[in-house]
């Protein structure tokens, strides 16, 4: 076992497994506290390299390309120290530090561990449900739907569509951008009709604009990771949900708890039915009004109206 621990966290590793536990205290990055242990399959290793520095020192690891949902989410865009996949290292561990990486190294060259892209993806990302209450809504994922409910700050587009739900089998990809604190970032679910999209995320009711405190907005990258782990991986070059998760099983299981519609009774249909129409009827009004009032252009009342029949 070559074991290093430091007020960063912990990475041990025990020849097959490099298992990262971040640490508790204050300066430890909220994300990386909340996304919490990580054990990562030497398979899914590409490298991994220490950088000695003036007063401390990094320990990086690199992964496979298509290895993991979170760096496939995030783009390569999440903040230094929020990068659970580096630690940073007291000079009088430094030798420590190097005796970790060269055990990582030495073992990956025993077993041959490939160096091409991954064909499906070898980390799971965050277990489900997983709920973030961001600058512009709530966005949560059961791991068969995404709802999103809009803040009273939220634009009045947005609040005009209600909750917007989308079933995973509608998605096609998801477009996460940080809020560095300088620029508002977002996260937008894109579906196979909202694609072409030109509505800004303040605006888009499949998007949320991130403009809040930077550190709690980085936490939708939880949720992005989480639906990027159940699409289909990159590999494979289609637009449709994937199958199974990364364990083999089918992604989701909240259908089983779901009551079917025969379970209902015929009452609480014909309720169900008339308060969504009334609820409909309402917002296409809203959004009428938006419009005659010169805050929605054509593009936008268009889209906007498209995206509410759909969710009805």
């Amino acid at each position: 076992m070559a074991e290093i621990i430091q007020r960063d966290g912990v990475w041990a590793f025990d020849g097959d497994t490099v298992r990262i536990t971040p640490g508790l205290h204050r300066s430890v990055a909220l994300f990386r506290q909340t996304y919490g242990e990580i054990a990562v399959p030497l398979e899914a290793v590409a490298g991994v390299v220490y950088e000695p520095e003036r007063k401390r020192g990094r320990l990086r690891l690199r992964l496979r390309e298509g290895s993991d949902p979170l760096l496939q989410a995030t783009g390569g865009r999440l903040p230094d120290e929020a990068d659970p996949y580096r630690l940073t290292v007291d000079l009088d561990r430094s030798g420590v530090a190097e005796y970790v990486a060269e055990e990582i190294r030495r073992s990956m060259l025993l077993e041959q561990t490939p160096k091409e892209p991954a064909g499906a993806y070898l980390l799971p990302g965050p277990p489900v449900p997983v709920s973030v209450r961001s600058s512009d809504g709530t966005v949560s994922f059961d791991g068969t739907r995404v709802r999103i409910d809009w803040n009273d700050t939220s634009d009045r587009v947005k609040r005009a569509t209600g909750p917007r739900i989308i079933d995973i089998g509608e998605l096609v990809q998801v477009e996460w951008v940080p809020n560095s604190g300088y620029e508002d970032g977002f996260l937008r679910f894109v579906t196979r009709e909202t694609v072409f999209s030109k509505l800004p995320p303040e605006r888009d009711p499949f998007a949320l604009d991130l403009w809040g405190s930077a550190r709690r907005d980085l936490l939708t990258a939880l949720v992005a990771t989480a639906v990027t782990a159940r699409l289909p991986h990159p590999s494979t070059g289609a637009n449709g949900p994937a199958n199974t998760t990364v364990d083999g099983a089918r992604p989701g299981g909240v259908d089983a708890a779901r009551p079917s519609v025969s379970d209902r009774t015929d009452a609480s249909d014909r309720t169900g039915s008339s308060d969504h129409h009334d609820t409909l009827l309402r917002r296409l009004r809203e959004l009428g009004e938006l419009h005659r009032g010169g805050v929605l252009t054509d593009e936008e009342f268009a889209a906007t109206k498209a995206a509410v029949l759909r969710g009805f």
